[in-house]
């Protein structure tokens, strides 16, 4: 049988290419950057002036405006970093077209396996890796010109980064939520380096408070897995597939519905803590506020969704074993608490970077209301969703780092004018017809929130009408999150307004061309508008992956 042979290599590669390309890759950029030689003098950063104050208080640190732009050389290995992106599409397009109607595929005795949600969460990742790291080499020029990061913390970086995308990918393919439960501890690992990357007071702090409240929450989510696996032994269900996720769906009814309550709430909470879900969601602003801004990126567009799509695997188990009213309870209240909390922060937000990161947590709450919703309609928009929120997200966090570059500040309340100024932010204009890190952030903002055309104006629509179809419990439900979520808007609206309108400051500089920062942005928001007027092709495949987690 030499056609099944190799139908089953093919089925081989393709599961395990998205996460063993980028780890190798990681691994080759550790290599060498152990051998990269010490860094030489960089440019010193922006300097900071002493502001004048009253006698008996404490001096301030006031940012001088940054001075003319240094020529930077881009990093050698820099561009080498869109191949693992480059994979996981293509990966995640081949699966996509294998089981877009339905059925699965399987390799190393089930330990890797792809149905109609693993290719819709391949593709995700892979087109924000694609716009982060197609974005990382101008962003970490600049980083390094302003003397934040030298030839080997770039290395460091690229294996760091390449390493992220292995551990995500991995969380997606794999069947066994044993390996689930090792690939999001993973994220978190690596992550920690991440967000201190800057190794100033402010990142390390924020890194140690999201390794802290992140280990906690995989803690939970350890006991919950802990927990499903007595119940699966207690049912008679063999070791060796205690943890295996089709397994646990087709036996289900034989678990112990008290163990299995007990573990799925300890599962939710757990994994909720990585997708930025009450109780435990404080690392995120922090967290997302002082990462490198294609760092932030990632962790907001997809690391946020992975975690999620764990929890959408033990809802099905869930529901099996204890219908769906448990699950429905459960992710409704955290859902509405996210969202109120989000709301009312949003509203004091004054740093432009934490405002993103709130939005992210209104956006998971929504995600999280339309998985408790649980019809076809509630789980197609939720994953439209995922992938709309995950284009924009990433393209408002990459143009606000570059505007972080080119003002110095943070603070909503500092910058003015942005689009007054020139196509691009204090800027030369950028080639005809792509938007520059201004005209992005903002267009990224308005994606955000839900204006036609794009996607998740049709996601956040989808959500509605289920909601509102679903009965009168959830009808209330859905009007109190579209208050709350009107109020998120209100917040987010005007402050980008602030931002981007009004005269520009008289100190405002010139830069060069933002031609290399532009397509990647580019290429973000038209795929977010693009997903919002069709899913073309893609649509077999949403519907399945919405089966495919309870959407029958």
């Amino acid at each position: 049988m030499p056609h099944l042979a190799a139908g089953a290599t093919s089925s081989a590669l393709l599961l395990a290419a998205p996460a063993v390309v980028p780890l190798v890759a990681a691994g080759m950029y550790a290599l060498i950057g152990l051998r990269a030689s010490p860094p030489v003098a960089v440019v010193p950063p922006a300097r900071r002036a002493v502001a004048a104050l009253p006698a008996g208080e404490a001096p301030v640190l006031v940012a001088e405006a940054p001075g003319p732009e240094p020529v930077v050389v881009r990093h050698p290995g820099a561009w080498a970093t869109l191949v693992s992106p480059a994979v996981i599409l293509v990966c995640g397009g081949l699966l996509a077209a294998a089981v877009r109607y339905g059925g699965a595929l399987s390799a190393y005795s089930g330990l890797l396996r792809a149905d109609a949600l693993t290719a819709w969460m391949l593709l995700v990742v892979g087109a924000v890796a694609l716009i982060s790291c197609g974005f990382a080499p101008a962003y970490m020029a600049g980083e390094q010109a302003a003397g934040r990061a030298t030839d080997q913390s770039l290395w460091h970086y690229h294996a760091l980064v390449q390493a992220f995308l292995a551990a995500m990918c991995l969380a997606v393919v794999t069947a066994n939520l044993g390996v689930l439960w090792v690939a999001v501890e993973a994220t978190t690992i690596v992550t920690a380096f991440l967000v201190g990357h800057r190794r100033t007071r402010t990142s390390v702090e924020a890194a140690w408070k999201y390794v802290v409240i992140c280990s906690a929450g995989i803690a939970l989510a350890f006991l919950g897995t802990v927990l499903i696996y007595y119940a699966a032994r207690q049912a008679g269900i063999a070791e060796a597939w205690a943890l295996d996720w089709p397994t646990l769906v087709a036996r289900a009814d034989r678990l112990d519905p008290a163990v299995t309550r007990l573990g799925i709430t300890l599962i939710v909470l757990g994994f909720g803590a990585k997708a930025g879900l009450v109780p435990l969601h404080a690392w995120l602003p922090d967290a997302h506020s002082q990462a490198p801004a294609p760092v932030s990126a990632l962790m907001s567009g997809v690391l946020l969704s992975v975690a999620f799509a764990a929890i959408l695997r033990y809802r099905v188990i869930a529901n099996a074993a204890l219908g769906v009213d448990f699950t429905r309870v459960l992710l409704t209240g955290i859902a509405l608490l996210t969202l109120a909390l989000a709301a009312g922060l949003l509203l004091a937000q004054r740093d432009y970077k934490r405002m993103l990161a709130y939005s992210s947590m209104e956006h998971m709450s929504l995600i999280a209301l339309g998985t408790a919703i649980g019809s076809p309609l509630a789980l197609s928009a939720v994953l439209l969703h995922i992938a709309g929120h995950g284009l924009a997200k990433s393209v408002a966090f990459c143009a606000s780092g570059r505007i972080l570059q080119l003002t110095g500040t943070v603070r909503i309340g500092r910058v003015r004018g942005l689009l007054t100024r020139a196509p691009a932010p204090a800027g030369a204009p950028a080639p005809a017809g792509a938007p520059a890190p201004a005209g992005a952030f903002g267009l990224a903002v308005v994606a955000l929130l839900a204006f036609p055309p794009f996607s998740l104006f049709a996601s956040e629509l989808g959500i509605a009408r289920a909601g509102f179809a679903a009965g009168t419990g959830l009808g209330w439900v859905t009007a109190a999150a579209l208050l709350l979520v009107l109020i998120a808007f209100a917040a987010l609206a005007a402050r980008t307004a602030r931002m981007l309108l009004g005269p520009a400051p008289a100190e405002a500089r010139p830069t060069g061309s933002e031609t290399t920062t532009v397509w990647p942005l580019a290429l973000g928001l038209a795929a977010c508008a693009a997903l919002g007027m069709a899913t073309g092709p893609l649509t077999d495949l949403l519907h399945a992956a919405a089966q495919a987690i309870g959407g029958h």
